[in-house]
């Protein structure tokens, strides 16, 4: 495993990050395919002995038992001061008023609720989730250094927002000294590459760390284009993210597998290697259900795609709608 810092911190994180959206309560979340605790344990575990340090769940990821389940296999199985444990905040936790976003009520409240079920005193990595329209973000901010300041959160970053917006959080807290966003969590890979136009150049030039979810499409970059798989068959947000640019989308896939099979490597190898090459990544998220996704993922860190390589992934993509910002 490589170790790299994530952003301008001093932070030591590993090279990927696995992604704990997969663990949870189908019966509480949107996603039926979602692994209940006895399958997901060894997935946790396993990704420690491979050297992964760093790890992203949200409370909103199945109505809060995701970090339940993470919070309880870290506990058993890593030293805690050794674990970069990350949470998001922003979905909605209940119905009613203050029951989402990103007020200062919401903040405190989940942040509590999140370390209660993490099992933790605090978080390293604390991020928005969304932007939230219905609130000041000088009130967001704010919330977010007291959070900070309370020891309860050693890091704040975001997640799927424009560049505008994320610039404007980091001149509110540059004009009034609070804790300053370290990561962005964003929507990045091979058929999604809009973030390259404005928000990548931003996190370079500001030294921000870039953890993009979804690298591999949902899973649609690592298996041939007619392959179905019981999410792909099922999740309806991997649907309203690709299918309306499958077409353009099938050809980039087709140059990956192509690539792939002429080094005789996985299709992950191929879709991580780009991103991992791509500058200002610091540790692309990765999902696992099955104990090979982490191994393949694992082993993409060892390829290096050459220039003419790089240049026939990304000669066909075409400019798509930008999504998952709402």
């Amino acid at each position: 495993m490589e170790y790299v810092k994530l952003g301008s911190t001093g932070l030591d994180v590993s090279r990927l990050c696995l992604g704990c959206m997969s663990f949870g309560v189908a019966e509480r979340w949107i996603h039926q395919w979602v692994l209940d605790e006895e399958p997901s344990r060894p997935i946790i575990k396993k990704a420690l002995e491979l050297g992964i340090n760093f790890f992203d769940t949200a409370n909103v990821y199945s109505d809060g038992t995701s970090e339940e389940i993470v919070g309880r296999a870290l506990k058993d199985y890593a030293n805690r001061d050794e674990i970069v444990l990350a949470t998001k905040v922003h979905g909605r936790m209940h119905e009613g008023p203050n029951g989402a976003g990103l007020s200062r009520k919401a903040i405190m409240s989940e942040i509590d609720k999140s370390l209660k079920r993490l099992g933790t005193d605090y978080v390293d990595l604390y991020q928005i989730h969304r932007w939230d329209y219905n609130t000041p973000i000088e009130e967001t901010m704010e919330a977010l250094h007291d959070v900070v300041k309370a020891g309860k959160a050693r890091y704040v970053g975001a997640s799927a927002m424009y560049a505008w917006q994320f610039q404007k959080a980091l001149h509110v807290v540059e004009k009034n000294g609070w804790t300053r966003f370290v990561s962005m969590q964003n929507h990045l890979n091979l058929i999604y590459r809009e973030e390259e136009r404005e928000m990548l150049p931003l996190c370079k030039e500001e030294k921000i760390g870039v953890i993009p979810y979804s690298p591999l499409a949902s899973g649609r970059l690592t298996r041939d284009w007619a392959e179905t798989t019981y999410r792909s068959e099922t999740d309806q947000i991997q649907k309203s993210k690709y299918d309306a640019t499958a077409d353009a989308d099938r050809l980039v896939v087709e140059r990956a597998a192509a690539i792939a099979e002429k080094r005789g490597v996985p299709r992950i190898h191929i879709a991580l290697a780009w991103l991992l090459q791509k500058e200002p990544i610091t540790a692309p998220i990765i999902g696992a259900t099955k104990m090979s996704h982490l191994e393949d993922a694992v082993g993409a860190l060892s390829i290096k795609l050459t220039p003419e390589e790089i240049a026939s992934l990304e000669e066909p993509y075409v400019p798509h709608p930008i999504i998952g910002f709402s």
